[in-house]
């Protein structure tokens, strides 16, 4: 019978190591794949609500059944629901567009047309919340008060994207 030596300690140690890196990059390479492949649970929503919470009652947000301008405006390419928010704080506004090629691409970051359903979808539920909310939408100073330059010019379009996302 042999006895177990520091060096056959080692190598078993190391030997399980070695199993549980190989194991890790497996995992991270079924997510990577699975990030590829568009296979997670986000993308599997046809038509995904976008939904914000609006401090006013139905009868506010919708006066007769008709919505706020910014939403009344994409007419018939929206779904809406209105429904009483959680904890008694005001209504949840919630729409999606009707037809999912109106979404655009999924892969791209702007559909080649330029216009990107979504983000209209999005900027126009934001700037119903604060119509409702406040009276008025705030916007970035129109016109600009940096000047047309090199680095001028691209922040005037991350200010324009920004009303979509929501962020800049």
């Amino acid at each position: 019978m042999k006895k177990p030596t520091a060096g056959g300690a080692v190598s078993t140690a190391a030997g399980v190591g070695t199993e549980a890196l190989d194991a890790a990059v497996s995992l991270v390479r079924r997510a990577g794949e699975a990030i590829l492949s568009r296979t997670n649970h986000a993308e599997d929503a046809e038509h995904r609500w976008h939904v914000t919470t609006v401090y006013a009652s139905a009868d506010e947000v919708a006066p007769g059944g008709k919505l706020p301008e910014p939403l009344a405006r994409l007419g018939d390419a929206i779904d809406t629901q209105l429904r009483p928010a959680p904890g008694e704080r005001g209504t949840e506004l919630a729409c999606r567009l009707y037809d999912q090629k109106d979404a655009g691409p999924r892969d791209t970051a702007e559909p080649a047309s330029g216009h990107d359903a979504v983000q209209e979808l999005r900027t126009a539920l934001r700037h119903a919340k604060a119509l409702i909310e406040t009276g008025e939408v705030l916007l970035p100073d129109r016109p600009s008060t940096n000047r047309p330059t090199v680095t001028g010019r691209p922040l005037d379009k991350l200010i324009e994207k920004a009303q979509g996302v929501g962020r800049l």
